[in-house]
């Protein structure tokens, strides 16, 4: 995963920073004048490409209900049961979804369905391994 971080940095009148803010604000309170800033303004700029296997994010874990849930629906699959079934003796134990509603078979396809796609997931694309590359580091100074 390539990165770009532009972090532009204003450096104001280097006169203001001379003393402590807390100077600096007594100095402001006392002048009765508005203050206006004047001259150039120089700014940097800050530019890293990196690539690393840690910038991935790690998702929420299964909760123990919906664990319980997927090995119960996974099991009467194995068994032979087809989703209409699987819904209506879920419904007569009175297991609710995750949500607390009632099971439909399209509920519980899609349980077996987001389960397996989230193994595929986290298998392929969050596991895979990248090299660790970390590109040029541009600075640039501009004034304004």
């Amino acid at each position: 995963m390539l990165i770009s971080l532009g972090i532009l940095l204003n450096l104001l009148r280097w006169s203001s920073f001379a003393c402590s803010p807390l100077e600096n604000q007594d100095r402001v309170a006392a002048s009765t004048e508005s203050v206006v800033l004047s001259g150039t303004i120089p700014h940097l700029e800050f530019t890293l490409e990196m690539q690393s296997n840690n910038l991935t994010y790690q998702g929420n874990p299964y909760t123990e209900y919906q664990q319980f849930l997927y090995t119960l629906i996974k099991s009467l699959h194995d068994k032979g049961y087809g989703y209409r079934r699987i819904a209506h003796k879920l419904n007569k134990w009175e297991v609710a979804t995750p949500r607390g509603k009632k099971w439909f078979n399209t509920s519980v396809s899609s349980v077996l369905k987001r389960k397996h796609e989230r193994d595929t997931r986290i298998q392929e694309i969050r596991n895979k391994e990248f090299p660790i590359k970390i590109g040029k580091f541009a600075i640039k100074y501009y004034t304004y």
